[in-house]
């Protein structure tokens, strides 16, 4: 019995009663053996008197001479060391799972033979020895001259004497082979009166015939299916077939290792299998290989080094060499390879590792994770394949399909953790594993206690990487974890403060621990997880995290101007890389800096909502206003009220977000006095409020403390003034003014704001009866929306597209449209779009007269459709409108009238004489229904008088025109509609009332 320390020492540990005890306790390393057991196995069945003071002193002296504690409890004593630390039992372990190469390279000797004559040894002996012939008979690794050894001490064990023969059979030693069949005829047929085995006489034939001896395949035995990688198999196999060194590499857990074996087991050589792993750092990669192949030193290659032993072994022969776990033993497993390669031509090498050898001729192959897609994909069959072998009643069905595809997904597609999260189907079902998977590591911290340490759970499979990084490289990945969505390599020199962290980005990746996609990297989630547990463990935390959201304040800031101009795709594009980093970043500052979080979400909201997630970006600032509270940090009074307002655009209500103000001038000036430093603030202040008259004071009266100097804010003012002029009823001044912007974003090239632009010009256009320019603003806008990405405001477009079609009754034209807006707008969370969507919808199916679907779709507009804010205010008055005109139709005066009247009040409450126009003819056409046909005229009139000059597109009030015509007579109708003209529009809120 030997006993070395951690540096490799012997520690000579006494005499055979000593070590007897110290073999007892080895042999269940880790767990409690008993007094009395420990007192049968030294002494039998008859110990002396005071023998537990006896145990108790040798417990006592073993303590003094060993490195590691001897443990006592009330049920014994344990050797507190780990059982993979111990020889004997790594070699039952590498036994039981076929690495028989590797077992025997353990066997110094006969067992237990200097432990005297303690009663336990002779069976605890005799049982290493069956394992080691056991092995030997049942796996090809042996050398001959190890094969001869054990056929002189066995050499009735047929098995035995059958693999020397074959040995012998393929060195080219034929007449030794046939001399030891005839020698092992001749002792059977003596001591046991008995003829040769089969599989004796089938190695004899093999001789005789001179055939060729079967090639050795010396692979670890596999206990489970294999599933999901028969494209690999066959794409490494062509590998192998084109090259002499493949390596195949990937993360832990990615299954190399079961895939090399699975390649090596379809070769038709001769195959060994090397496992790296055993060796430590710094380990002995020749000795293993050799110890892998069978080599011994004999009289041949005694005094001769494990390389040149190998080189002659393998000079002359035809062998493909797994080399499995070389990660950390990179550098000697390189060199080996490179020598036996150049020395040895017939030598093919598939090797496996998180990190590539680097050697000339090397083929890299990264493992990609197994497919997570549906139910039927790779990595959910085995998911199901191994949770039926511990649970055989799980089966594949609607409840549980679901759920295997969440957790693979969760799980990246990994096979070893899709392996361990399914052995907890055991105990748990497979919604609690699914719910679970929030704490990975815990979760899937039990696998099979057959294998190798390192891949018994998820931590220590990625811990055994992290292990293999030296201090730079693990400092960069534990910071790196504060990036959400991947990072470049000068976000992460700015951030993680890491010197050449442009040379450690590629380490990483090489070594499996990060993967690269075009110049940003990533790491896996479950990767992710335990460097950021390193990181907290680190004390960085909080200082890296603030170091994260200033470098993302820094870029927000860059990218500010080049927003508004010509340049904005470029810029875009380069946000929309770091968007999930974005929103991490003031996620953490609304809880740790306020005035970091404000200014962060601030400079964003321009970028969220050019980018079409207008929704998204509210979400976040109303989470900032919430997190800040009721007052305004000193200084920061703008990014404030931006962050408010942005928060309540979407129809927050105010209750939901404490402290931010109304969306009300008055408090908006108490305030905030301007003029605004970000002129996306100018547009949210002036679609909070609304459209003033373009009599009283406006957005240009107030230009001072309302619009920026810049140039782009300029160009929205005129686009104020244009819908000024245009609720107004003076459609060419509007018309004047949105050309006006339109040059002032085109000379910028802010393609959000012509696109925009375009769209009012459209409808202004239109309504002047130019048809065939207006189409052409629209199909410019919509070229325009889709070059910018804007997916909400495309929706909104065709939304106005499908309108149009549809008061041309070309409904077939106004649905696919409609349809399309729903995909967009459903996409980015555009809940204001998609109420307009509904409401196109609707109208459709009540001009082809479908009222039960006209009435749903409203519905349905009015369940989506936010409050609070001018836009989506505007949006629920028009659902009002429709829904009253569904009722005339129904024969419903009573809910015809109830719903128009909600219409009124919002055009009175948000000043928009578009929606008490709208409101005006629906309430004419009730009049009309009623038979009083001097009110309908009336309100004919007074929803011309709002509109002014603005042709009527609306085929409803069209209709009512028409009618209302015919039955007072012209005369009458123009007298009593030019009275309803001149009432104004609160003579018009007056006579909606009454």
């Amino acid at each position: 019995m030997v006993v070395r320390r951690a540096d490799g020492t012997e520690v000579p540990v006494g005499g055979p009663r000593l070590r007897a005890l110290l073999a007892v306790l080895v042999i269940d390393a880790g767990r409690v053996v008993g007094v009395d057991r420990l007192v049968d196995a030294l002494y039998g069945q008859a110990p002396p008197v005071g023998v537990g003071n006896a145990v108790q002193s040798q417990v006592s002296r073993l303590r003094s001479l060993l490195d590691v504690e001897v443990e006592r409890s009330p049920a014994g004593y344990r050797l507190v060391v780990d059982p993979g630390e111990v020889d004997a039992l790594r070699f039952e372990e590498l036994v039981a799972r076929g690495s028989a190469g590797e077992a025997l390279a353990l066997w110094r000797g006969p067992a237990l033979r200097d432990v005297g004559d303690a009663p336990f040894a002779p069976v605890a002996a005799a049982r290493w020895e069956e394992l080691r012939l056991r092995a030997v008979e049942e796996h090809d690794v042996a050398s001959v001259a190890l094969l001869r050894e054990l056929v002189d001490g066995f050499p009735l064990r047929e098995r035995l004497v059958a693999r020397l023969v074959r040995a012998l059979h393929r060195e080219g030693r034929q007449a030794e082979a046939l001399a030891l069949v005839e020698r092992t005829r001749r002792v059977l047929a003596e001591e046991l009166g008995a003829d040769p085995s089969p599989e004796l006489a089938a190695a004899h034939l093999e001789v005789v015939r001179g055939e060729r001896s079967p090639a050795r395949h010396v692979l670890p035995s596999q206990l489970t299916s294999f599933v999901g990688r028969a494209r690999e198999v066959r794409l490494v196999g062509e590998a192998l077939a084109a090259g002499r060194l493949v390596t195949l590499s990937g993360p832990g857990g990615a299954g190399k290792t079961r895939l090399a074996v699975e390649v090596a087991s379809a070769d038709p050589g001769d195959v060994f299998f090397v496992d790296l792993a055993p060796l430590g750092v710094g380990g002995d990669v020749p000795r293993a290989v050799e110890a892998a192949l069978g080599l011994r030193e004999d009289g041949v290659r005694a005094g001769s080094s494990p390389v040149d032993r190998l080189v002659a072994a393998l000079a002359e022969r035809s062998v493909l060499v797994v080399l499995d776990n070389c990660e950390h033993v990179v550098a000697d497993a390189a060199a080996l390879v490179g020598r036996l390669l150049s020395a040895c031509p017939g030598l093919r090498v598939l090797a496996t590792s998180r990190e590539a050898l680097g050697i000339t001729g090397e083929s890299v192959r990264p493992v990609p994770p197994l497919p997570v897609d549906d139910a039927g994909s790779a990595g959910v069959r085995l998911f199901a394949d191994r949770a039926a072998a511990v649970n055989p009643s799980f089966v594949l069905d609607p409840v549980t399909g679901p759920l295997v595809v969440e957790i693979c997904r969760a799980l990246e597609g990994m096979p070893l953790a899709i392996e361990l999260a399914a052995a907890r189907v055991r105990s748990l079902p497979v919604a609690e594993v699914a719910a679970r998977l929030g704490d990975r590591f815990r979760l899937l911290s039990r696998g099979s206690r057959a294998a190798a340490a390192r891949h018994r759970t998820l931590h220590a499979v990625v811990e055994w990487s992290w292990e293999l990084l030296d201090a730079d490289e693990q400092a960069l990945a534990r910071r790196m974890t504060v990036f959400s969505g991947g990072v470049t390599v000068d976000a992460a020199a700015a951030v993680c403060g890491v010197p050449d962290a442009d040379e450690l980005l590629p380490s990483l990746v090489d070594k499996s621990l990060v993967e690269v996609s075009g110049r940003r990297f990533r790491m896996l989630d479950t990767i992710r997880e335990f460097c950021a547990l390193r990181l907290v463990e680190a004390g960085e935390r909080d200082g890296v995290l603030r170091a994260h959201a200033r470098w993302l304040l820094g870029l927000a800031v860059e990218a500010s101007p080049h927003l508004l101009r010509a340049e904005q795709l470029g810029w875009l594009a380069r946000l929309a890389e770091e968007h999930e980093n974005f929103k991490a970043a003031v996620r953490w500052a609304a809880g740790a800096d306020h005035a970091l979080a404000l200014r962060l979400t601030a400079e964003l909201g321009w970028y969220f909502w050019v980018r079409g997630l207008r929704t998204e970006g509210s979400a976040l600032a109303g989470e900032v206003v919430a997190a800040v509270g009721a007052t305004a940090p000193p200084g920061l009074a703008e990014e404030y009220l931006l962050c408010a307002l942005a928060a309540s655009s979407t129809g927050t209500r105010e209750q939901d977000l404490p402290g931010a103000p109304s969306p009300r001038q008055e408090v908006a000036e108490g305030l905030f006095e301007g003029p605004p430093t970000r002129p996306f603030l100018t547009m949210l202040w002036g679609m909070s409020y609304g459209v003033p008259d373009v009599d009283t004071p406006s957005l240009d009266a107030r230009r001072g403390n309302l619009i920026g100097p810049d140039p782009w804010s300029a160009a929205l003012a005129q686009v104020g003034l244009a819908m000024q002029y245009l609720y107004a009823g003076r459609p060419e001044a509007a018309r004047r003014e949105h050309l006006r912007s339109l040059a002032g974003f085109r000379a910028l090239g802010e393609r959000w704001g012509m696109s925009m632009v375009l769209a009012q010009l459209a409808e202004v256009t239109r309504a002047a009866g130019d048809g065939d320019e207006a189409v052409g603003y629209l199909d410019e806008a919509l070229e325009l929306s889709g070059a910018f990405g804007s997916t909400a405001h495309t929706a909104s477009l065709l939304v106005q597209r499908a309108e149009w079609a549809c008061h041309r009754g070309e409904f077939d034209a106004a649905w696919p449209d409609l349809e399309r807006a729903a995909g967009l707008a459903r996409s980015q969370g555009a809940v204001e779009t998609l109420a307009q969507v509904r409401l196109g919808m609707a109208e459709v199916c009540r001009y082809r007269g479908d009222l039960v679907g006209a009435r749903a779709w409203c519905e349905e507009a009015l369940r989506v459709c936010p409050s609070g804010w001018f836009g989506p205010e505007e949006v629920r008055a028009m659902i009002a409108v429709a829904v009253g005109r569904v009722a005339l139709a129904e024969g419903d005066p009573v809910g015809a009238r109830a719903a128009l009247d909600r219409a009124v009040e919002s055009g009175a409450e948000w000043g928009n004489p578009v929606i008490v126009a709208r409101a005006a003819d629906g309430r004419a056409a009730l009049a009309l229904a009623e038979g009083d046909l001097e009110c309908a005229a009336l309100l004919v009139g007074a929803a011309a008088g709002l509109r002014g000059a603005v042709a009527v597109l609306d085929p409803d009030a069209a209709r009512t025109r028409r009618a209302v015509r015919a039955a007072l007579g012209d005369a009458v109708f123009e007298a009593v509609s030019g009275r309803g003209a001149r009432l104004g529009r609160d003579g018009v809120l007056s006579a909606l009332r009454a």
